[in-house]
């Protein structure tokens, strides 16, 4: 029996939860790397007859992260994977203040889990599974404000736009392969997660867009994180998932 196997990150809550939830099927197997172990999720997976592992990760660690990755992928039996696919889902805001007024070590951090992480894991993938024949798919979860500038968010903004441009490369090395992975850096909508909290109950004066985030959710403008992992997966499953390295689910 083969499996289409996923491997995810930052599924511990949010919209990454929801998309592990959504993976849980009999012909899947997903490892889930995150903060912290799920027994909620774990619980369905086993009603789901769907194999699961979950590693409690910090992605701030990215070299030994991407290591144990590449290891478990060389350990795996390729004649049982129907595909395999990455999302690089997780992502950290530090404290919403300007950049004079930053801490270096949550700086530090945005950056490795936003975009160091993503990279790494991403090229341990892509190595581990050189030679299958499967088809192999990479999806970045990336943002708007990794395309749009915003005052007080520049560790965040400066990771989702580093995500899509190194995304752009990826697409370019693995076209001149002939099984070469196809990949996507995808803004998934603004969603109804903790981050929007942070945003809405920021400071006023350290974070002059916080209005707007306020309206967004005044106005029902937000998806829920299940909607917009319906949508991501959706876009995962297209046809010509790919053939646009830099995409948004409104698009």
């Amino acid at each position: 029996m083969t499996q289409h196997l996923y491997i995810l990150t930052g599924a511990s809550r949010g919209m990454g939860l929801a998309m592990a939830e959504q993976l849980l099927a009999p012909d899947h197997r997903l490892l889930c790397l995150s903060r912290q172990v799920n027994p909620a999720l774990a619980a369905k997976a086993v009603a789901a007859a769907c194999a699961l592992e979950q590693w409690p990760c910090d992605l701030s660690e990215s070299v030994a992260a991407a290591a144990l990755l590449r290891d478990w992928l060389g350990r795996l039996d390729a004649t049982t994977v129907a595909s395999a696919t990455l999302i690089n889902n997780a992502g950290v805001i530090p404290a919403i203040v300007p950049l004079s007024a930053s801490d270096p070590a949550q700086l530090a951090q945005a950056l490795r889990v936003g975009l160091e992480a993503p990279m790494l894991l991403t090229a341990a993938f892509l190595r581990a599974t050189e030679s299958w024949h499967q088809p192999r798919k990479v999806l970045n979860i990336s943002s708007g404000l990794g395309r749009r500038a915003m005052a007080s968010q520049g560790a965040y903004c400066a990771a989702k736009a580093g995500m899509d441009h190194f995304t752009r490369c990826l697409a370019l090395d693995e076209a001149r392969k002939a099984n070469g992975a196809r990949t996507c850096s995808l803004a998934p909508g603004v969603i109804d997660t903790d981050m929007q909290v942070t945003l809405r109950s920021a400071a006023p004066d350290a974070f002059p867009d916080q209005d707007n985030f306020i309206g967004l959710k005044a106005r029902g403008m937000l998806s829920s994180p299940a909607d917009a992992a319906s949508r991501v997966l959706g876009w995962l499953a297209r046809p010509d998932f790919g053939t646009n390295p830099v995409a948004d689910v409104r698009d």
